[in-house]
């Protein structure tokens, strides 16, 4: 059965969250003796750094993408030696058979600046295969098996440098599951530390309740605070 995307529990951005994490396990380590109140001890918050230290080393999506995009030149680079390689045979060609007979038109490369790259790597290959059959009719104009291996190679090496860059568009892939499972886990952690942080300190310490409050975002962490000083200027000024 084919796995179903999960979803993404957090609003905060990746850095937001491992930061957020690390602040929340500073506090439990300063209020440690209620924690342990609530059967959350020293090893279970050593557990939690250490997802939060495993969360920080994966690969992120600009790492990612910078590698997508190096193989996505790469593989360029390797089109443009292909159609290079062609090319210079169709050149061959063109001086024996004019370009609307059907001899020359076998070879399929009317197109080739507008191929795709799988129809590229069709077309270098129909090529060889082509000019292999008519090699005893083509020589006088020097086509060979060195010019039909020069398009040969040409086309492996572009194959290789396609799959290449199909791998790192699946790593990509597989990078964005694996950061939001971990991102997901260490969320899950979190909120039960800050519900644990609230409970400790709601009727005691309202600023080291505030430091257990998780916000959406930056802009819910400021409102919160614009509306915490208002109530609290409106309560001096009763």
């Amino acid at each position: 059965m084919k796995k179903q995307p999960g979803h993404r529990k957090y609003n905060v951005s990746e850095a937001d969250l491992y930061i957020n994490c690390l602040e929340a396990i500073r506090s439990a380590h300063r209020d440690l003796e209620f924690f342990t109140q609530y059967g959350y001890g020293i090893d279970r918050l050593k557990a939690f750094k250490a997802m939060c230290d495993q969360f920080q080393a994966i690969p992120g999506d600009d790492e990612l993408v910078g590698d997508q995009m190096i193989c996505t030149e790469k593989k360029s680079q390797a089109a443009e030696k292909l159609k290079t390689a062609i090319r210079s045979l169709m050149t061959r060609v063109a001086m024996k058979y004019h370009d609307r007979t059907g001899r020359y038109r076998k070879f399929g490369t009317a197109k080739l600046g507008d191929m795709s790259d799988p129809q590229l790597l069709f077309c270098g290959r129909r090529v060889a295969r082509v000019a292999r059959q008519q090699i005893d009719f083509l020589a006088d104009v020097g086509v060979n098996e060195n010019i039909i291996q020069r398009v040969l190679d040409a086309c492996a090496e572009f194959e290789n440098a396609l799959n290449i860059q199909q791998d790192k568009l699946h790593d990509r892939d597989i990078g964005v599951e694996r950061r939001m499972e971990a991102g997901n886990k260490l969320y899950n952690e979190l909120i039960v530390l800050a519900d644990i942080g609230k409970d400790i300190w709601v009727e005691r310490d309202r600023v080291k309740y505030d430091q257990y409050c998780l916000y959406e975002s930056n802009a819910d962490q400021k409102r919160a605070l614009r509306e915490r000083k208002k109530a609290e200027s409106a309560g001096q000024t009763a």
